[in-house]
């Protein structure tokens, strides 16, 4: 696999660990990934319930939860570390500004457009940013923003199609139309970027049910310089879930995967559980909320609580709770280190790679 530049970081393994909250992708995971030569990176979604103080401030232990995390991180690797930042969190900014004060090296930002991101540099920041997306549209409105705005582009774009886990920028009927697929979307916001290549090399990242060393060829044919991955990062011995959620991907089967609406707006894939059925059921609606986690999500309207229902299943708690997973995850045959995920995608690229050499010759 060819290594690609993110500003002046040379990211080894083309290749992102997906930020995973609440509490799936933290120090450990991030640090392991990191190690492998890819980039990893931290969930700042519900870090605040992970770091508890008493008595309880969300916003406040948010912060220090981040910059504990980011400080453990720095303990385990020497590699580059980013935190992924939904622009639809109620603390976006506090979540920022402690990104770039613990010197993160990347901020991935996406749930919403980021608009207003450069606005949070200082003179000496080094943390890069980078927008992930869902359409070239909303590429080329980030590109020309920031860029009137800030004299400042992107330092890369992550490109997320319709089979990623978690919350999904398409509407549901898009999520199986081919003019939405990866496929389709990456040569579009390439284009997008090459726009602006005589100002800045603004390399594309590619996100969404890549799975193998194949798939991560096949997408790089495209256009795409790295690819960002997460469930695949999930069923790992570094993955800083629970035993249980992790197993949840181990067992699952493809039935399993399923579209959700999530209180936070939009649609979501998930494993089916118990909690997901009780949902539709009308039996989890919350009585009030301590967090306010997310700026579009009104607990009296919402089904349940997600940041609650999330945090449970990181736990282990499925019953009261579930698992957001990619459209591959049910692939996932046990539990690995991360070292043996990366190999595997490794011998899966060069295998690949040698068979299309072939058919040339």
């Amino acid at each position: 696999m060819k290594s690609f530049f993110l500003g002046d970081k040379e990211i080894r393994l083309p290749v992102i660990q997906g930020g995973m909250g609440v509490g799936i992708s933290l120090s450990g995971l991030a640090s392991a990934v990191a190690n492998e030569g890819g980039v990893g990176v931290i969930s700042s979604a519900g870090i605040g319930l992970l770091y508890k103080q008493s008595p309880a401030d969300y916003l406040r232990d948010s912060i220090w939860g981040l910059k504990e995390e980011l400080r453990k991180t720095r303990k385990l690797t020497k590699g580059i570390i980013g935190v992924n930042i939904m622009v639809a969190l109620s603390n976006f900014a506090d979540m920022v500004r402690t990104s770039i004060a613990e010197k993160a090296d990347v901020i991935f930002s996406g749930a919403g457009l980021p608009l207003d991101l450069p606005s949070y540099l200082t003179s000496e920041s080094k943390t890069l940013l980078v927008p992930i997306v869902s359409s070239a549209r909303a590429a080329k409105i980030i590109c020309q923003k920031w860029q009137a705005n800030y004299n400042y582009l992107p330092d890369a774009l992550v490109v997320e199609g319709p089979k990623a886990g978690g919350h999904l920028g398409f509407k549901t009927e898009q999520l199986e139309d081919e003019n939405y697929s990866l496929e389709k979307l990456i040569p579009e916001v390439v284009s997008v970027a090459s726009a602006y290549s005589h100002e800045k090399a603004i390399p594309v990242i590619a996100a969404g049910g890549i799975t193998t060393g194949e798939d991560i060829l096949r997408i790089m044919k495209l256009g795409a310089a790295g690819v960002q991955i997460g469930s695949l990062f999930v069923p790992t011995y570094e993955c800083d879930a629970s035993q249980l959620f992790k197993q949840s991907y181990v067992s699952s089967s493809q039935k399993d995967t399923m579209i959700i609406q999530s209180p936070v707006g939009m649609p979501g894939r998930a494993l089916d559980s118990n909690f997901i059925q009780s949902v539709s059921e009308g039996k989890q609606r919350p009585k009030g909320c301590p967090f306010h986690c997310i700026k579009t999500c009104d607990y009296t309207k919402s089904p349940y609580c997600i940041i609650m229902a999330l945090y449970n299943a990181a736990k282990g708690n499925m019953d009261k709770g579930y698992a957001f997973a990619g459209a591959n995850a049910y692939l996932a045959e046990k539990i690995s280190t991360v070292k043996e995920v990366v190999q595997k995608l490794k011998e899966e690229f060069s295998i690949a790679h040698n068979r299309l050499l072939a058919k040339r010759i």
